[in-house]
């Protein structure tokens, strides 16, 4: 079977993972870019015996690399070895994007463009001439709609076929005057063997003309260097004089821009002219009274929604974990596997589990706010709140991100150009309680609060964090990063209705990678906290309590006897050990060694804290009539103390994976040392004053 490699290549909301998650029969494969952290979806399909494999390239504006993404895109296109290209363009805003189109083609590959969102431009009165364009750009065009999935099937066959075929001659030319300095450039370069082939060597010729520093490495060792270097100075100097531009990067800019407009002048009928609706709904969503708190409203929707809709399933998923645990008492013989079973992973795992379809609602109400459209209205809305604070509004876009996953929004924030915005932006960004933050919250507000205030308190919860996260960044940008942050420029994508489709796999990929967690990370996890507290064996405590235990007849005495039995076990154990070690440090904020080791077990990932809290509390009682976890808690740990638990985890270290992201993308050592150590401080001081408040108020 043969294989075709293509690079699925496109700016920023064109639609390319709709597109992917729209092909039939495609299989995906998620991960990252060798070497890096930049997420990397690659779709395999076979057809008419080939496997075709469609690598989906990070959506970037122009080959002129900025953003780690753009570099990666780049590096990917300059130098891997791919068959063709497929360049997905919006319909809506076909100008702009045909710039970069230009940029692609004159890499002289095999190239075919979809022109996505067809069905926006129709519903306003337009329509793309498909065969004119492809006469103008002399490459295959098909015209999509992901959504209502239109056109979608024809882009494999397109692959094959243009896999097959000749490749067509070259129709993009540039102004005459470009094109005599082009062939000059061509000529020397064609004195090295590097570029005997013409459509490579007017590439580099084209991408020395646009000043491009990685092409303009690659000649610097070469023998023709000397010579192409002093010709390169003339025909810079002759392009910017004739053209009156400071380099020549502009030339070619400025004559990509005016193609594209006459392109599409030429294969696009524009609607007429009219108040369209997205225009008439941003008048009411980014109102400047109103705009803020209707965002606000429907946040506080979003966590109601997850409280209240998620806890419907939470019973009926414990009670199932309950009834495996019970299954294997009755199963595996009486023993420590049995005992590691029944009393440490199962439960543990089934602790978090339990809270997955609360987390899959947060997961899905962001991935609304940023299909519809609605995220990069609110960075706008917010950004002159936000400079208050020592951001831009474009931080908003991580930050919001950072509700979800914290890893994806430390790579959000790569968007923010600036080095000292992106740096105060990751810096706050643990502030944002992440998705695995979530079942801690719903289990402590679960045990102290009535049930008609969850949602509410939830929703406060989540915004105290926000708060103060952007307090935090004032004092950083007014303490160490003096200097205003960088004026607020974005693409404001028109509202569209989301594609269930794409909400779907993106919840699928979610709920997945969060199972796979809590089987292996969280199994293994639990595994280890059930090992030290259950060793070392200690027969004297158990023949002790159990002689005292056979001489009562009194019921509620033996229950009361075997708890203490098993508090001193616990105590006498390598866990109990640890967590007097460390209990001096959180006995101030009312905490008892078993809260403190579950805290410490949350920096390596936040759900740990939860299975944590259920094998110290439920340890020997997994039967159909023992008590919950949300029970227990209120028997052992103080309102105040509770409070302190979610002030904590509300502000440390984020998880051990999200800090390893921090890492990879910021190089200096010396925020990554601060980064280790203020967070913890700050939710020490903060969980301690919370704690003090609430006795002196009499809690």
């Amino acid at each position: 079977m043969k294989t075709i490699r293509v690079a699925l290549a496109g700016q920023p909301n064109v639609g390319k993972s709709s597109i992917i998650n729209s092909i039939t029969g495609a299989r995906l494969h998620v991960g990252n870019f060798s070497g890096v952290t930049v997420e990397k979806k690659e779709v395999f399909i076979e057809k008419d015996g080939y496997e075709i494999e469609i690598v989906d390239l990070p959506g970037v504006y122009s080959l002129n690399a900025y953003t780690p993404e753009e570099h990666v895109a780049k590096k990917f296109l300059f130098e891997e070895d791919y068959d063709l290209i497929v360049n997905v363009v919006d319909a809506n805003t076909l100008s702009r994007n045909l710039i970069f189109t230009m940029q692609l083609m004159d890499m002289q590959k095999k190239m075919i463009l979809i022109v996505n969102m067809i069905d926006e431009v129709e519903k306003q009165g337009g329509r793309v001439d498909k065969d004119k364009l492809e006469e103008l750009l002399g490459i295959p065009v098909i015209l999509t709609s992901a959504k209502e999935h239109r056109g979608v099937d024809e882009i494999v066959d397109q692959i094959i076929k243009t896999y097959e075929d000749n490749k067509p001659k070259n129709k993009l030319f540039y102004d005459e005057r470009i094109e005599v300095q082009i062939e000059k450039i061509v000529k020397v370069l064609h004195k090295s063997t590097h570029f005997k082939d013409p459509d490579y060597a007017r590439f580099i010729a084209i991408r020395l003309l646009d000043r491009d520093e990685a092409v303009y490495k690659v000649i610097h060792d070469l023998p023709i260097f000397i010579e192409l270097h002093e010709l390169l100075g003339k025909v810079y100097r002759e392009l910017e004089l004739e053209f009156d531009e400071e380099s020549t990067s502009d030339i070619l800019s400025d004559e990509r821009y005016a193609l594209s407009k006459a392109l599409v002048m030429e294969a696009l009928q524009s609607p007429p002219k009219r108040v369209s609706l997205t225009d008439r709904i941003d008048k009411i969503l980014i109102h400047p009274i109103f705009g803020l708190p209707i965002f606000l409203f429907f946040m506080w929707l979003l966590f109601q929604l997850t409280f209240e809709i998620g806890s419907i399933p939470m019973e009926l998923i414990d009670s199932f974990f309950t009834e495996i645990s019970n299954i294997v008492i009755k199963v595996v013989p009486d023993g420590p596997i049995q005992s590691a079973l029944a009393d440490g992973v199962i439960p543990a795992v089934g602790s978090i589990i339990m809270f997955l379809p609360n987390i899959l609602i947060l997961f899905m109400g962001i991935n609304l706010l940023e299909q519809t459209g609605y995220m990069a209205r609110t960075a706008f809305l917010l950004d002159g709140f936000m400079k208050k604070f020592g951001l831009q509004g474009k931080a908003f876009i991580p930050l919001v991100s950072g509700f979800g996953c914290t890893v994806p929004a430390y790579m959000a924030a790569r968007t923010l150009k600036n080095p000292t915005d992106r740096i105060i932006t990751m810096l706050v960004l643990g502030f944002m309680s992440c998705s695995a933050r979530l079942p801690v919250y719903v289990l402590l507000i679960g045990a102290f609060f009535p049930t008609s205030s969850a949602g509410n308190i939830l929703f406060i919860i989540y915004i105290s964090g926000a708060i103060l996260g952007l307090i935090v960044a004032k004092i950083l940008r007014v303490v160490l990063f003096k200097g205003e942050p960088e004026p607020f420029v974005m693409e404001m994508p028109p509202y569209r209705f989301p594609s269930l489709k794409a909400l779907s796999m993106e919840l699928w990929i979610k709920a997945k990678l969060f199972i796979k967690k809590a089987g292996t990370f969280i199994a293994g996890a639990s595994m280890l906290i059930w090992f030290l507290s259950a060793y070392p064996n200690n027969p004297a405590i158990e023949a002790k309590y159990l002689q005292k235990i056979e001489a009562t007849t009194d019921i509620s005495q033996k229950e009361q006897l075997k708890n203490e039995m098993v508090a001193e076990k616990l105590g006498a154990s390598y866990l109990g050990q640890i967590g007097k070690m460390i209990e001096p440090v959180f006995e101030p904020l009312g905490f008892d060694w078993r809260i403190s080791v579950a805290t410490i077990s949350g920096l390596a990932a936040k759900e740990v804290v939860v299975s944590t809290l259920a094998t110290l509390y439920a340890v020997g009682d997994a039967d159909e009539n023992s008590s919950t976890l949300v029970e227990r808690l209120r028997e052992n740990i103080t309102f105040k103390a509770a409070i302190a638990l979610i002030v904590i985890i509300m502000i440390y270290s984020p998880c051990i994976a999200a800090m390893s992201t921090f890492w990879a993308e910021v190089p200096q050592w010396a925020w990554r040392g601060f980064y280790l150590i203020y967070p913890n401080v700050l939710a020490w001081i903060m969980a301690f004053s919370v704690y003090r408040i609430l006795d002196m108020m009499g809690f």
